[in-house]
């Protein structure tokens, strides 16, 4: 539809927004993409190992206490743990100020209201999303099978790209959805780690629809993020149900 008074919608229909988002804001959709999977892959890189690392714990409850660990940092509102890391990666935080002391930089990093700050946020969130569903497929897989291929003559690199990885890969591709997802719709952790330079595709729809912005744009921007969503779903539909 087209804007009318206030940022709001008016007749006639058109694609006008449509072609602003794949013209003007092309590149905050490709940044956010790329945000986004930047993101997944890092948490998959991390949480792989860690996730096998927990289900390796001999015990029930050394198990569940790593599990606990994964998931405390819940317990604590997603913003005051944004505005932490605000904290940490500012010009006086932590990182700077321990550099600075061991005389490894003389003048302080600009981490903050970066694309680095952006990633590292969403990583530091959403890991968790990563690693409870590998556990859960790691949990069943059963180890005998790498016990088996070694004695054939299989390496551990071997054993793990031709057994491991297959077997438990519906976690992989759960752990990848639920984390691409969420980082591709943020708002909050780009807004406050990445301000200007951290512009991804959910601020500028929260922009649309607050003061004077424009309503139908923020439609427009919605229906791609929206698309975007379901070609991950589909692809998870597609090659999770194949994995089963």
């Amino acid at each position: 539809m087209s804007r009318g008074s206030g940022g709001s919608a008016v007749l006639p229909f058109t694609f006008d927004q449509y072609t602003r988002v794949f013209d003007t804001f092309w590149i905050v959709l490709q940044r956010s993409i790329l945000v986004a999977l930047l993101t997944t892959a890092i948490c998959l890189v991390a949480g792989y190992p860690l996730a096998y690392f927990i289900t390796r714990r001999k015990t029930a409850f050394g198990r569940q206490f790593a599990l606990f660990l994964v998931i405390l940092p819940f317990w604590t509102n997603f913003l005051i743990r944004t505005y932490a890391w605000r904290v940490i990666l500012g010009r006086e935080g932590l990182i700077n100020s321990a550099l600075l002391n061991t005389g490894i930089i003389t003048e302080p990093l600009n981490l903050l209201n970066t694309e680095f700050a952006v990633v590292l946020g969403l990583v530091y969130g959403f890991l968790p999303f990563m690693v409870l569903p590998i556990y859960a497929s790691l949990s069943r897989f059963d180890h005998r099978y790498i016990e088996a291929a070694n004695d054939l003559g299989a390496n551990d690199v071997t054993s793990f790209w031709r057994i491991m990885l297959p077997l438990t890969m519906p976690g992989v591709i759960a752990g990848c959805i639920l984390v691409f997802i969420p980082a591709i719709g943020t708002f909050v952790t780009s807004d406050l780690l990445g301000g200007t330079r951290g512009l991804m595709i959910g601020n500028l729809i929260q922009n649309q629809y607050s003061g004077n912005g424009n309503m139908p744009l923020g439609a427009a921007l919605s229906v791609v993020m929206m698309m975007v969503v379901v070609v991950a779903l589909l692809v998870y539909a597609r090659f999770g149900e194949e994995k089963k």
